[in-house]
């Protein structure tokens, strides 16, 4: 049976980034110091070769997609949109540090929710839904390596909930147009709902050869 490459890749910096504010379903395109770094990293490292993109539909990650992969096919994903943050969209954790409802939240487990905002339970099951699509779309159209353009959030708490080995997504930290590979055995993720991390990326040019 054949395994599947998935390249979890995070989008760069916008302005809300740069203030350290919550930003889920806010629609904030790329800052231009974020666009640089993409084009930065085009310069210094080497992306993978794929057969199509996957994309939340936030501005920030199709436009990272379209510097990332400009001659590839984009697919709007909706099920990786960025962790739905409620009343706490747009402000900092110092705006809301005197607040109780905030402190319950940031210190509650996955079931936790911010108020009229999405858990990180709930952001999973959505997760998998969007991953079991991709899956089967690669099987139908015989696609072997693709790329998935999202937020950090969302890598880091697919790798902490589906991933082999098991990781904190506490200590995981993505750079903006950085991420991880991935490797979906059909088999496993039927039986266990869970997919292998393999590597971080973007690879160093010395990098590619031994792979």
């Amino acid at each position: 049976m054949k395994n599947y490459h998935i390249y979890l890749i995070r989008h760069g910096r916008t302005d809300a980034n740069l203030d350290g504010r919550y930003i889920g379903t806010s629609d904030f395109p790329l800052h231009d110091m974020g666009r640089n770094e993409l084009y930065d990293k085009l310069d210094s490292y080497v992306y993978p070769r794929v057969e199509r993109v996957y994309t939340s539909p936030l501005s920030r990650c199709t436009e990272t997609a379209e510097i990332l992969f400009p001659d590839r096919e984009t697919v709007i994903a909706e099920e990786f949109r960025e962790l739905n943050f409620g009343k706490y969209e747009g402000k900092t954790p110092e705006d809301l540090a005197d607040d109780p409802e905030f402190l319950t939240w940031i210190r509650g487990g996955m079931e936790a929710r911010p108020p009229e905002g999405e858990s990180v339970s709930e952001l999973c099951v959505r997760s998998f839904k969007g991953f079991h699509r991709i899956l089967l779309e690669m099987m139908q159209e015989n696609l072997q390596h693709v790329a998935l353009v999202t937020h950090g959030g969302v890598i880091s708490n697919a790798l902490a909930c589906f991933g082999i080995p098991k990781l904190d997504p506490k200590q995981i930290r993505i750079a903006p147009g950085e991420g991880f590979e991935i490797m979906i055995n059909p088999q496993m993720w039927q039986q266990a709902q869970a997919f292998e991390i393999l590597r971080q990326i973007p690879f160093l040019p010395e990098q590619v050869d031994t792979f």
